[in-house]
């Protein structure tokens, strides 16, 4: 796979640049540009950040649109149009029940947060998805930067891995660096380690070439370089420094390697998150956190029902519950969840009411999100929708409210400003307050 970004400069410059023989080509070649971060431009930043509450943050997208009312919000006392096809269940917090196919999260409810009072008025996908990603509605005068590569912008790499990692690939346009350079978008796998013998290509030295031989390649493209920049005196070279110095790292880091190696977890611990896309997806999230990566994002499901709600539910919703309550108890018996902000979201809610073919339809009135760890109450639900599920009725939360609250917690202060084309400054976030209801220690 070849993640597209008209400002790769790895394209622009591979026919010229032959370090393909190193071992960068294919998904995972392509993608290493977009998201190693070169030094964060502190000339940037207005503000100064603080001390971080998370060190990692992995964010598990629903695309589609998961229905609250079928997952996080249940509303068994209402009309059964409105109610749907399943019940609810009990958790382990007092009177708070989920719905009926989350049986596993449900057993782990005391140490997450709900928010069932999320709102943010769009529709349509495209601009339910930006805002999830980005912390900001749409605009048609700017592309705005992941909330991940924001991330790889304010505080680069760890470990010689990258800071920002798409599991299995880019999910969507609005994944990427927006107008923030391409170095700081996130690095693609390539491959799904749900499906059967997962390997992320190009991490290791191709066929024939040893570690010598290796090194001679990489004394050999460097040698290459001095002479095209002689030659060009072009900045678009000395941008690549950045990407070659963290590509070689990588690639020679037998412990970055290993944070990819799916074959290092035990049968009874794949078996623990669910044999499913949903299950190793979440598995490897937990390797990459824990040796270094900043922000991993990955989707799990499909969730846009519209026709058939229930046989969506009884297809998505299992292997997608097993999974995110495994990562949750993991990462605490590992001791990695205070450590570690796990977000769980989706482009918007479902109408309240079922329609005539049995489905839901787009609501972005108020839909719910799940946290975890990172510095987040356990067992906590803040706001609440009404009786139908059709608006907040307790403490509406926006977008920006989210996004700076995830900034806050992994250390970045969402004041700060970056530079869009024409050397405009742009808060991080615009507007919004963190929530304090929802953190174990207030901001």
């Amino acid at each position: 796979m070849k993640l597209q970004c008209p400002g790769n400069p790895l394209e622009r410059y591979s026919s010229r640049r032959e370090f393909l023989y190193v071992g960068l080509l294919g998904s995972v070649g392509m993608a290493l540009p977009q998201f190693f971060g070169s030094r964060a431009n502190a000339a940037m930043k207005q503000f100064p950040q603080h001390a971080p509450v998370a060190q990692s943050v992995i964010h598990i997208f629903l695309p589609g649109g998961l229905a609250h009312q079928e997952s996080f919000d249940p509303k068994p006392f209402a009309p059964a149009e409105y109610r749907g096809p399943f019940g609810s269940i009990d958790t382990k917090l007092p009177g708070v029940q989920f719905g009926e196919f989350m049986k596993e999260t449900a057993k782990i409810a005391d140490k997450i947060t709900v928010i069932r009072s999320m709102s943010h008025g769009e529709a349509a996908h495209e601009r339910g998805t930006h805002n999830m990603f980005t912390g900001y509605r749409p605009s048609p005068a700017l592309s705005f930067p992941s909330i991940g590569s924001v991330v790889s912008h304010e505080l680069g790499t760890r470990n010689d891995l990258p800071p920002y990692v798409c599991v299995p690939s880019v999910p969507n346009e609005y994944a990427n660096s927006g107008y923030l350079s391409s170095a700081f978008g996130p690095f693609a796998l390539g491959a799904d380690p749900g499906q059967g013998d997962f390997k992320v290509r190009d991490l290791n030295l191709s066929e024939g070439v040893d570690d010598k031989r290796f090194e001679r390649r990489r004394s050999l493209l460097q040698t290459v370089d001095d002479h095209f920049r002689k030659l060009e005196k072009s900045d678009a070279l000395d941008s690549m420094d950045s990407f070659y110095q963290h590509a070689y790292k990588l690639i020679s880091s037998q412990k970055a390697r290993e944070s990819f190696d799916m074959s290092k977890e035990d049968d009874k611990t794949k078996d623990e998150y669910g044999r499913t896309e949903p299950g190793q997806r979440m598995l490897l999230a937990r390797r990459l956190v824990e040796g270094g990566v900043r922000f991993v994002s990955l989707t799990a499901g499909g969730w846009d029902h519209h026709d058939n709600i229930k046989g969506g539910i009884e297809g998505n919703m299992p292997a997608t519950d097993k999974a995110i309550a495994a990562l949750i108890t993991d990462l605490d018996r590992r001791g990695l969840l205070d450590s570690t902000l796990v977000m769980v979201t989706s482009e918007f809610g479902r109408t309240p009411k079922i329609n005539p073919t049995g489905g839901r339809d787009h609501w972005p009135r108020v839909f719910s999100t799940m946290l975890a760890g990172g510095g987040v109450k356990k067992g906590y639900v803040h706001g609440s929708s009404d009786s139908l599920g059709g608006e907040p009725e307790t403490d509406k939360v926006e977008i920006q409210d989210l996004a700076k609250t995830l900034y806050h917690q992994i250390g970045i202060n969402s004041e700060s400003e970056m530079m869009s084309p024409g050397a405009r400054p742009i808060e991080i976030v615009s507007g919004g307050e963190v929530l304090d209801a929802i953190l174990a220690t207030k901001a």
